[in-house]
């Protein structure tokens, strides 16, 4: 019985480790075409080393592409932005529909739940007219406010507060706090993992969304990253070699805050209220 587990278990890392391989070699391409010249990454030959190291690549995006500093700024803006407004304002939902009694809570629940089976293209035109209605076409806040709430994500802090124990909000409404001073002092720190969760989940949405911002930003100046990336190919040619370096630019700030928050994921995911 023993040995068949063991041996179970050699597959499953075999096949894991196949998987990772599979999963990572288009990355570690990616990145060592970052350091290729373009007529290497050109010629057919797929090599992971890159035979003529250069850091050209990098140096040119910053140095002789203008707005690719202004792309990086404005990605990092409305992503922080964004990331932030969601973390207040879906906690502080999730947590009305999981601990408030008030007239129509079902309902709204339930309004909630079908506008997760809304597909995004569906509102794409509507949200397009909306915004230029406002004249938020072409602006931060046209990227900002639209997304600055989530129903998927309302619906997974409502599932984690409603396993949050009560008791220790009740023992804050002893010690004198109220509703809001027990949500923001008490329940809001230690749901911790759940708001990590949500960082890398609305961060990454944010930071690599390219249908939105071809739809609001028509400004180059006021395009985010992954729409800037799109400029380095042209009509006859790709200049492959800088689209590498700026994915890499590009994909950074997404390592960087999966691996600060990556301690507090696997909690935030499961939905657990408790230690």
């Amino acid at each position: 019985m023993n040995q068949r587990i063991g041996l179970g278990k050699v597959v499953l890392y075999l096949i894991l480790l196949v998987y990772a391989v599979v999963t990572l070699i288009p990355f570690f391409w990616a990145l060592s075409s970052s350091f290729k010249p373009l007529k290497e990454i050109v010629s057919g030959n797929i090599s992971l080393l890159p035979q003529e190291f250069t850091l050209s690549n990098y140096t040119m995006i910053f140095t002789q592409q203008p707005l690719f500093a202004r792309w990086l700024l404005n990605s990092l803006i409305i992503g922080v932005v964004v990331t932030g407004l969601n973390l207040l304002f879906n906690s502080m939902a999730g947590y009305a529909l999981a601990r408030l009694n008030f007239p129509g809570r079902n309902v709204l629940f339930a309004v909630i739940l079908a506008v997760l089976m809304i597909p995004a293209q569906v509102t794409m035109i509507p949200n397009f007219l909306i915004l230029k209605g406002f004249g938020w076409l072409d602006t931060y806040q046209g990227m900002i406010v639209p997304s600055m709430i989530s129903a998927t994500y309302i619906f997974m802090m409502r599932q984690f507060f409603i396993s949050f124990p009560k008791e220790l909000e009740e023992a804050a409404e002893i010690d004198g706090l109220g509703r809001f001073g027990a949500f923001f002092r008490i329940v809001l720190p230690l749901a911790r993992p759940a708001m990590a969760a949500q960082v890398i989940f609305v961060f990454m949405a944010s930071w690599n969304d390219f249908m939105k911002p071809l739809i609001v930003m028509s400004s180059p100046e006021m395009f985010t990253l992954p729409l800037g990336l799109n400029t380095f190919k042209g009509q006859y040619i790709s200049y492959w070699n800088y689209i590498m370096a700026a994915s890499m630019v590009f994909t950074l700030p997404v390592l960087l805050i999966y691996a600060f928050f990556n301690r507090y994921f696997i909690k935030g995911i499961t939905f657990t209220g408790g230690k």
